[in-house]
């Protein structure tokens, strides 16, 4: 990988976010790293490394460090931006409907689909809600003679709404 990987931080979404996330993006670039190597380096899924990278998940003082070692960042660089102080601004990425045409794609599956989602879980779950605090999201690739597929798996806890 190019030594002098940059990431311009004036794009979406990189604008959004504070100045040492760009900083890692261009450490994971350098290194030739993928989410799940990262993942695996300092034990977390790689969809969480990636949400931790965009600033909608909260790393630990010890998952910082092991960031910061993974990519060679100094960690009192990591810790002054990221540390206890800082804390994310979930799903505050960018516009709204997305015009990147893989989150647009996301969205309009649940345009599409939303409400018939929605009555197979109420049929099946009952009055509540799929926790997104409590979730695991998995991307895997399926192999398919007409070209290869993409697995989206959402795991999450279900939670009924509360009656008082």
């Amino acid at each position: 990988m190019s030594q002098a990987a940059t990431v311009s931080s004036n794009n979406l979404p990189y604008a959004d976010l504070p100045p040492i996330m760009a900083a890692l993006f261009e450490a994971k670039a350098r290194k030739g790293l993928s989410f799940e190597a990262i993942s695996k380096a300092i034990g977390r899924d790689e969809i969480w490394v990636a949400a931790a990278f965009y600033g909608q998940a909260k790393m630990s003082p010890e998952e910082l460090e092991a960031v910061a070692n993974v990519l060679d960042i100094p960690i009192a660089n990591v810790q002054s931006e990221l540390g206890s102080h800082w804390w994310p601004n979930r799903g505050g990425l960018g516009p709204m409907p997305p015009t990147d045409p893989v989150l647009y794609r996301l969205y309009e599956s649940v345009l599409v689909y939303g409400h018939a989602i929605k009555a197979v879980v109420h049929e099946k779950f009952g009055d509540g809600i799929m926790s997104m605090i409590d979730c695991k999201v998995n991307v895997t690739k399926k192999p398919d003679p007409k070209g290869d597929r993409v697995v989206l798996t959402f795991d999450g806890k279900f939670l009924p709404y509360a009656k008082w």
